[in-house]
């Protein structure tokens, strides 16, 4: 399997161009990140969005139809635009918003790219912490922790010093580090039950979660990370992130999906013995 310096060539360029287009966005939300006077909007289900979310995504949106003009995106904080080739973006350009509200480096922004409907590739980049998680189907997962805050955004994805990522090899759940976005999320969904049972079962439960907790997942520092509640942006790139990093990512009835929903993610040993905690 090959690294992302050697996707140059791949569906004319639009695998590096996901790592390039998903670096520029989340750096535009540092920005943002931590100021004093960040304007923080309630949306309708009450989650808070920023001018940073926005932004990000409408530069994400702008620099993919510079290059890609006749491919559909799709977002979380405006409308799908319609295209005509076989290629779909999804992006969100925030994703834990409520963690970069707080001045949390803990939030993401995600970036994946589909052909005929099928996952081609994914992003998960940690804007403040500078750690990057970055799949194609057949090519693997690979991440890098050093990335040069000085370098040009849109053509750094090929300079990085990449490793290939791979999830933990723990079979047993007792053992395992349980990560997870927001607790009460479960009881939202009636399955306060099964949280308290994976709590028990774990060995460490942390909320360390939403799009770091997958990036956590598929570089071996956690084991499960389970959404009781997500949209296709939050988990599109999260699916082939997680799967080429040689775990498994489902929805909690164990169909392999990135339509949202609820979702699983983890080191593939664990997956059935999670599923049945989840299956109430």
């Amino acid at each position: 399997m090959n690294d992302p310096r050697h996707w140059t060539e791949l569906h004319e360029g639009r695998l590096t161009a996901m790592i390039d287009i998903a670096i520029a966005a989340g750096r535009h939300t540092l920005r943002y990140y931590q100021a004093d006077d960040l304007d923080v909007i309630a949306k309708s289900d009450d989650s808070p969005v920023t001018v940073a979310d926005r932004e990000a995504e409408q530069l994400t949106r702008r620099l993919v139809g510079e290059r890609f003009a006749d491919d559909t995106i799709q977002g979380e904080e405006f409308p799908t635009q319609e295209g005509t080739s076989a290629y779909r973006w999804t992006v969100d350009p925030i994703d834990g918003t409520k963690s970069f509200v707080c001045g949390v480096p803990l939030y993401s922004t995600l970036l994946a790219l589909e052909m005929d409907g099928q996952p081609l590739g994914g992003v998960i980049f940690i804007p403040a912490l500078g750690e990057i998680a970055a799949a194609a189907i057949g090519h693997g997962c690979w991440h890098a922790s050093e990335l040069p805050r000085g370098a040009d955004a849109t053509t750094v994805g090929t300079d990085l010093r990449w490793a290939s990522a791979r999830v933990s090899k723990k079979d047993d759940l007792g053992r395992s580090v349980f990560v997870t976005s927001q607790v009460d999320s479960f009881a939202e969904q009636g399955a306060a039950a099964a949280y308290q049972s994976l709590e028990k079962q774990a060995w460490i439960t942390r909320t360390w979660g939403d799009g770091y907790g997958y990036l956590l997942i598929a570089t071996g520092r956690a084991d499960l990370m389970v959404d009781p509640i997500c949209n296709a942006w939050d988990v599109a790139a999260v699916l082939p992130v997680v799967v080429e990093a040689g775990g498994r990512f489902t929805d909690w009835s164990g169909q392999v999906t990135a339509q949202g929903g609820n979702g699983l993610g983890t080191n593939g040993m664990i997956h059935d013995a999670v599923l049945k905690h989840l299956a109430g």
